[in-house]
């Protein structure tokens, strides 16, 4: 069965061809589709288009196709294109002609777009709240080592002092930038697109504003035409999102799997958090990180995948926007996976201590060094020549009682002040 059926068949190659993986993908928004379905079947009552026994029926199956759905027992079968007409098909077989007039007033592409909003606006929120999960972890752990002193690098070369807090730290700070592009993605797809049909509207004196309250939206996407030319952007906003969080956690990654080699030793983790080699018995291998930074670097692509997609298409529908289903959700699940690895692995971080205690580090305090010459009242140029030529002649003595005390240094963290920047996206 397919929504458009005018009662002659379709060449199997072309099913085949232009439903793609669709099915699958729509057991994911099929929850959604039920939502949607409700809300309009009472609207659909309350412009006196369906009775109110019609619309009675029609939630309470609804509901009863949500109930399979929740447990895993909904299928889409091979004979039908798609999840809503799968649904509507359900509805039918039960309701008989109740559950034929549930698609009126509304087409296919509505459906699509009511149901992908609601999906990408569940998943935003829930991957802002396992960030925030993140955040916490790392705040904690910042707070945890804020003394504890770690190397810093400028081109992978030995630069200044900075200690495991300021690092927790910078990397729980980015994760609210990320947040910023969340929220903008959460504002474009919190906008109802239901009633916009094939993309121009309905004769039908339907009741869009009912609709929005009752699925939660925060507004309605008023303009018909623009509601269907936000299929593709909403996906593309969404994966801005995606590839914001994903470039924090890929650097993170990498950073690991660094401090984590013999060559540098800083952190370790429990054996049970990494693998050994099938012939060297002393390897600790970061894989989880290294699957986290490649699978991060993945996600980063999507945007450009779905600007390809969409970047030269008219406006109205046209089916080349049913692949961003493809591109977007694999990526969501990969990022929500992503996410929760690491608060899983990295609150079992063991960091080392005394690190700086080793010579090669004293160039760390060549600047601290420098500034206590300036402090003492040589000008700013002459010391810094002065602690070049004892660096080259070797008689350099480093200062290793260094005393930041700026906001967002070593010795100033401002943690509270990080948690409370956080804060206010919630």
């Amino acid at each position: 069965m397919k929504l458009w059926e005018k009662g002659f068949s379709t060449d199997k190659k072309i099913d085949i061809f232009t439903v793609g993986s669709d099915r699958e993908l729509d057991l994911v928004i099929a929850k959604y589709d039920v939502l949607a379905s409700k809300a309009h079947a009472k609207m659909l009552h309350k412009i006196g288009l369906i009775t109110e026994d019609e619309a009675n029926l029609l939630v309470k199956e609804l509901t009863n196709i949500g109930q399979t759905i929740e447990n895993g027992t909904f299928n889409i079968e091979d004979n039908f294109e798609d999840v809503h007409s799968k649904i509507e098909y359900l509805l039918t077989e039960k309701l008989g002609d109740t559950g034929k007039r549930i698609h009126t007033a509304r087409s296919r592409n509505d459906q699509v777009l009511v149901a992908v909003n609601l999906y990408l606006k569940n998943e935003l929120e829930q991957i802002k709240a396992s960030t925030k999960e993140l955040f916490d972890v790392l705040i904690n752990l910042a707070d945890k080592y804020q003394n504890t002193l770690l190397p810093g690098y400028t081109h992978l070369q030995i630069a200044m002092p900075s200690s495991f807090g300021l690092w927790f730290s910078a990397y729980a700070e980015s994760l609210i930038d990320d947040l910023y592009f969340i929220d903008a993605a959460h504002k474009i797809v919190d906008q109802n697109p239901l009633g916009s049909a094939a993309g121009y509207g309905s004769s039908f004196p339907i009741d869009r504003d009912f609709t929005t309250a009752e699925l939660d939206f925060e507004t309605l996407k008023y303009n018909v035409v623009a509601a269907q030319m936000s299929r593709g952007k909403s996906e593309k906003s969404t994966a801005f999102g995606l590839s914001s969080i994903a470039s924090t956690l890929a650097k993170f990654s990498m950073d690991i799997c660094l401090y984590m080699s013999q060559n540098f030793d800083f952190i370790t983790f429990p054996n049970e958090l990494t693998t050994g080699s099938s012939i060297m018995p002393h390897k600790k291998n970061p894989d989880v990180f290294e699957l986290i930074r490649g699978k991060c670097n993945k996600i980063q692509a999507v945007p450009n995948q779905l600007a390809m997609l969409t970047t030269n298409l008219p406006s109205g529908y046209h089916r080349d926007l049913q692949l961003t289903k493809e591109i977007i959700v694999p990526a969501i699940q990969e990022l929500k996976s992503c996410l929760e690895m690491m608060v899983f692995s990295i609150q079992n971080i063991i960091v080392k201590d005394n690190i700086l205690d080793d010579k090669k580090y004293d160039y760390l305090f060549s600047v601290d060094t420098l500034n206590d010459l300036v402090l003492s009242g040589v000008p700013f140029r002459d010391a810094y020549k002065q602690m070049g030529e004892a660096i080259e002649n070797g008689t350099f003595k480093p200062k290793r009682n260094i005393a930041h005390t700026h906001k967002g240094s070593l010795g100033n963290l401002c943690l509270e002040e990080i948690k409370a920047k956080m804060e206010k996206l919630f």
